[in-house]
């Protein structure tokens, strides 16, 4: 008995990316703009890693009294302290500022809030970073970005034309200022486990840009005469269920991962979440709809060939 393969999406979809794009591009502009604007006056709530500090997780015997913890530490005089649930209700996360006078200062600071909160709590992890090592590893994290966004730049420029390049750089800054834009809103701990989801997530969506690139210029050859708008529509509709069920599969390893991994790797995976709808999206209605404003070598050299024709055809 011969079984026919499961379509979850038709091979011969005719979505109207094209003429859908014009909003994408509205939409994209506001979020971009609402980001800055978020990261300049709200800013983003970075953690110990980029501005120094103490961490302490600790466990309790019973369900955490979060105020009177917070009374306890903030009577040892170390500044406010930041003190939330860490997962279950008996699991507490302590966040201390930088406190001059180096590691000694920091060890002093860690032995008066363990001798204030007794010996009926557990302290499972104590982390200490200082000023310079913070400030060194927020130049570190914006330079990795930065380094990564220029050498995709390169690498497309010499694979394609320059306007897939500009293209594929405009949709990762996109993807980079969206989620920027949504750690500010929701006030989510912005480390360095975060600079490494959106490195990787650049990686993901570039990956999606370049299948959709190599089939549009794969059909700019086989399709000379095709109008370049209709010629996007259908290279992207040709790879569209590729790219969709690629992105389902990886949301769906992502989202089991956010909800069974733990409190410690749940920012790292909603940003994973994060970046890969919003690289889907921009992949198929950022980076293919430059192509249209910029134009290409392929449309440019078509456009100069059909005039020289239609001029040919016009003599007498």
């Amino acid at each position: 008995m011969k079984f026919k393969p499961i379509r979850f999406i038709p091979d011969d979809t005719r979505f109207p990316i094209m003429r859908l794009s014009r909003f994408g591009f509205f939409v994209s502009g506001l979020l971009s703009l609402a980001s800055v604007l978020l990261f300049v006056f709200v800013g983003l709530n970075v953690g110990v890693d980029f501005k120094g500090g103490t961490v302490m997780t600790i466990r309790t015997a019973q369900a955490a009294n979060i105020e009177q913890l917070r009374e306890e530490v903030n009577s040892l005089g170390f500044g406010n302290a930041e003190i939330q649930e860490f997962g279950s209700p008996r699991d507490v996360l302590i966040r201390l500022p930088a406190v001059e006078g180096g590691d000694e200062a920091q060890q002093t600071t860690i032995a008066k809030v363990k001798q204030a909160l007794g010996s009926g709590v557990e302290f499972r992890s104590v982390e200490v970073v200082g000023p310079k090592v913070s400030a060194e590893l927020a130049e570190q994290g914006i330079i990795a970005v930065v380094s990564a966004i220029i050498g995709i730049l390169l690498y497309v420029w010499f694979r394609f034309e320059w306007q897939f390049a500009a293209g594929a750089v405009l949709s990762l800054l996109h993807d980079v200022l969206i989620t920027i834009g949504v750690f500010c809103l929701l006030r989510i701990e912005f480390n360095l486990q975060i600079i490494a989801a959106i490195l990787t997530i650049v990686g993901y969506s570039l990956n999606d840009t370049v299948v959709v690139f190599d089939r549009i210029r794969e059909y700019m050859r086989k399709y000379k005469s095709m109008n370049l708008a209709d010629l996007i529509d259908f290279s992207i509709n040709s790879v569209f269920p590729r790219t969709i069920l690629t992105s389902v599969t990886t949301m769906l390893a992502l989202i089991a991962l956010y909800i069974f991994g733990g409190e410690v790797l749940r920012g790292f995976t909603f940003t994973m979440i994060l970046g890969v709808l919003i690289g889907t999206y921009s992949s198929i209605f950022i980076a293919s709809p430059v192509l249209i404003l910029l134009g290409t070598v392929m449309s440019e050299k078509k456009t100069a060939t059909d005039a020289a024709k239609a001029a040919a055809a016009a003599r007498p």
